[in-house]
């Protein structure tokens, strides 16, 4: 059979070859093109994903729009390793927002150029003619959406009140309102393992002032030199110079630029250190007298005297001068006004015990008049202002002072609880301890308790907990609550110290500050509408208010989502309603809600709640910031 198939000459054999062979060749160069492209398609859409979770690296690690655009097409180039750049297309969508997460999307486009132009226009359905084929492929990758959020909430006097529609303080009412919160975003934090400190909290009570905690005594970020321009406000260190009239040649005060040293062998150990409110704090003793052996019948037959400090800083600071009262301006010492300096009240005119040379008992009505007065013969003024009666020890026989009086008065907050990751147990039960543990006292200062709220999340000093300020898929948002206008109380004591006010964040306003002509710290950068020689209630009132829109607009400006609630306050009284007003502009713009009354508009993030409302105002808060959670 063989023999003759291979004498065979007949056309038969080739014929049939030949017609077999064409789709058999165009089978094979089908083949080869199929399998070429699926090839470069793979190996486009690895590159094209690989480029995505890198670029979105970048975007989280704060690359610009620009920056990450570049380097998602060189990455994407880059892992092309059989397939030509020049036959690519990569398109680059950012997410809309930077600051709160989104969608990044990485389209590319392939033009491949098939081995066999029939072939492949045959099997892609494609014209003779045709040279090339696109294949389109999209890559997405949601940023992160972490939150980290200030409770910047009000502990004035007014909390105490009962809630309106309930039979419960509006303090508890809020620590109940504040709890459901935490606990309802610990919760969600809870299923977000693959982020790190996805949700985070911060406490920052507040009244007449901030409490940044005693813990903080020796942080850069205080003034530890004493050189900051309203650290020595209301101090008159000249008698204790060297030269001043009855002065101690061993124990001496020397001015040495904007700051005072202690000299002379007589400071002991602290001898040459700097003169300071927080040096007051150690130097101020006072003497105990305990009984070191009782007579049979009880009565003290012996008593030990002991002298020891009279109080410690109780972690309070005054507002910065402007601009820094209302920014967050990394605090240095080459810039001495950006340093924050600790409240020490100064004694208020008036002897307060007698120790057998001093026996006035006269006080001009002052109310903070914790300590001796140097001299009788000194002004009012002069008695407050002079710095020689802090270094007289307290006889054990003085009279008591009361616990709201002292260098620490103005300071009744508990002190800023830092950023807590909510994913941790412990995380969570700091931030709820420290809510029940706010207890209400003390006049209103709303812009001091937000600024410290907005400092609370930033990367930079003072607390420095934030993640980095420029961090895409990252939301910095502060939630301020208060029951009332902001309050700074005046005193008419235009014949005596001329303080003008009791003492707080603020210091007195009747002290001008250093170059600002006869302008008080507070009122720095006001408008016309406040009276810059006009000390009451109501202009201070005037005066905290423009401070905190100044601070609103700063704060969003630097990507910060502002919420704000007012408490039982009502439209139909003027000065509630003009409260009311100031919170709504205060608030930021939300992402996702619009106005009910103009839906061409975005909702405002206020709510004017009541006591009965405001669990369920806090529930809505919740809403919008698991929004902000979930949503680019």
């Amino acid at each position: 059979m063989i023999r003759k198939f291979l004498r065979d000459r007949g056309g038969n054999y080739a014929l049939v070859t030949a017609i077999t062979l064409v789709p058999l060749m165009g089978a094979v160069a089908l083949a080869v093109d199929y399998a070429e492209l699926v090839r470069q398609k793979h190996e486009t859409l690895n590159a094209l994903d690989a480029a995505g979770i890198a670029t979105a690296q970048q975007l989280v690690a704060g690359a610009t729009d620009v920056e990450a655009k570049a380097f998602a097409k060189a990455f994407f180039e880059a892992n092309l390793r059989h397939v030509l750049p020049s036959n690519t297309a990569l398109t680059v969508t950012l997410p809309n927002n930077n600051f709160g997460g989104g969608t990044l999307k990485l389209q590319a486009k392939l033009n491949y150029q098939p081995y066999f132009v029939p072939a492949a226009a045959l099997l892609l359905g494609k014209s003779a003619g045709s040279t090339d084929v696109d294949i389109v492929a999209t890559s997405e990758v949601r940023l992160k959406n972490t939150l980290e959020v200030a409770l910047v909430l009000d502990n004035s006097g007014s909390m105490s009140l009962n809630g309106s529609g309930t039979g419960q303080q509006r303090i508890a009412l809020l620590k109940k309102a504040a709890t459901e919160l935490v606990n309802m975003l610990a919760l969600q934090a809870g299923q977000m393992r693959q982020v790190d400190r996805p949700v985070q909290f911060s406490l920052v009570p507040f009244s007449a002032s901030v409490n940044v905690g005693p813990s903080n005594k020796d942080k850069a970020w205080m003034d530890q030199d004493g050189i900051s321009p309203i650290h020595h406000e209301d101090f008159d260190w000249s008698q204790m110079y060297k030269n001043a009239s009855g002065s101690d040649p061993n124990k001496y005060i020397e001015k040495v630029g904007s700051a005072y040293y202690k000299r002379g062998s007589g400071w002991g150990s602290g001898q040459n250190t700097a003169a300071t409110r927080f040096s007051l704090y150690e130097d101020i003793m006072a003497t105990t007298r305990t009984c070191s052996k009782q007579n049979s019948n009880g009565s003290c037959q012996t008593y030990t005297s002991t002298n020891a400090q009279y109080e410690a800083w109780g972690g309070c600071v005054e507002a910065r001068p402007y601009p820094y009262n209302i920014d967050d301006t990394t605090p240095t010492s080459s810039n001495p006004a950006t340093l924050f300096v600790p409240m020490f009240a100064p004694d208020e005119a008036g002897n307060l015990w007698t120790d057998g040379t001093r026996t006035s008992t006269t006080s001009w009505g002052y109310g903070n008049n914790w300590w001796i007065d140097s001299s009788d013969s000194l002004t009012v003024a002069k008695r407050q202002s002079d710095m020689r009666k802090y270094f007289v020890t307290k006889p054990y026989t003085a009279s008591t002072v009361p616990s709201e009086d002292g260098p620490n008065a103005g300071c009744t907050t508990s002190p800023i609880t830092p950023l807590q990751d909510l994913t941790t147990t412990a995380g969570k039960q700091t931030i709820i301890n420290a809510i029940n543990a706010m207890v209400p006292t003390g006049n209103t200062n709303v812009p001091e308790g937000m600024a410290w709220g907005w400092r609370t999340l930033s990367s930079n000093e003072p607390f420095a907990d934030g993640r980095n300020n420029g961090e895409k898929g990252n939301d910095k948002i502060v939630i301020v609550l208060t029951d009332g206008a902001n309050t700074y109380s005046s005193v008419n004591d235009g014949s005596y110290a001329k303080n003008r006010s009791t003492y707080a964040a603020y210091g007195y306003t009747g002290l001008t500050y250093p170059g600002s002509g006869s302008v008080t710290r507070l009122f720095m950068n006001t408008s016309s509408a406040v009276g810059k020689t006009t000390y009451t209630d109501s202009n201070y009132t005037a005066a905290l208010d423009e401070q905190m829109q100044a601070l609103c607009t700063n704060a969003k400006a630097n990507n910060i989502i502002v919420m704000t609630v007012s408490l039982d306050l009502s439209e139909s009284k003027t000065a509630e309603k003009k409260a009311i007003t100031a919170l709504s502009a205060c608030a930021s713009d939300s992402r996702f809600r619009k106005d009910p009354k103009d839906p061409t508009k975005p909702a405002k993030l206020f709510w004017n709640s009541t006591g009965a409302t405001l669990s369920d105002d806090f529930q809505a808060i919740g809403n919008e910031l698991s929004n902000l959670r979930i949503v680019g």
